[in-house]
């Protein structure tokens, strides 16, 4: 009694959803099985580029933060600051690589 429950309910899921399947199923197989993936290759260039500049401006913003908490003898506050450069650095290096490695882009 609990199986022929659970194969209604099924089938009113199903019911809806089987059109909507099929005709996808359909749109794939007549574009022969391949997927265009030029717009995420071009997204993902976006992507790395956009790190890049980000942990341009960190390793930027950091440094001047950094000097002038040296200059004003606030040593703690400017270590904190090379820590920003340091995570700065990572992201423009690391980061960038890793994302061009997602789409076999080389990182320039």
């Amino acid at each position: 009694m609990a199986f022929v429950k659970f194969l209604r309910r099924t089938g009113r899921f199903m019911f809806p959803v089987m059109p909507m399947f099929c005709c996808a199923l359909l749109a794939h197989a007549q574009q022969g099985g391949q997927l265009d993936m030029s717009g995420v290759t071009t997204l993902m260039s976006t992507i790395k580029t956009t790190a890049m500049a980000v942990g341009a401006v960190i390793c930027l913003v950091g440094l001047i933060f950094a000097a002038v908490r040296f200059m004003g003898g606030q040593i703690q506050q400017a270590i904190i600051g090379l820590v920003g450069v340091i995570f700065g650095a990572a992201l423009l290096g690391w980061g960038a690589g890793w994302i061009g490695s997602l789409t076999g882009q080389q990182v320039q």
